[in-house]
């Protein structure tokens, strides 16, 4: 049950999301600063999911914003996971 991530903006953009569905949840990863180009926030990478079926708005996962992609993407599988139980 993995996850498979794409970048949705162009490399050149200066935005920096990514997302993924799985199972009837769709997942994104953003990453935001203080300052600059791109979302602002806390630094880091913040991760979201919803359900596809459902005009709703994302929920944060918990531990947000992440240290590393990685982080974030692992808790979009430990999310998943709990979700499809």
């Amino acid at each position: 049950m993995a996850l498979h991530f794409s970048r949705v903006a162009p490399a050149k953009d200066e935005l920096e999301i990514w997302s993924a569905s799985e199972r009837g949840f769709s997942f994104v990863i953003s990453n935001e600063s203080t300052s600059g180009p791109g979302l602002h926030g806390r630094p880091g990478f913040v991760a979201s999911w919803r359900p596809i079926d459902f005009n709703r708005p994302a929920i944060k996962i918990g531990g947000s914003p992440f240290k590393t992609f990685a982080e974030a993407e692992n808790a979009c599988e430990a999310m998943l996971a709990h979700l499809t139980k």
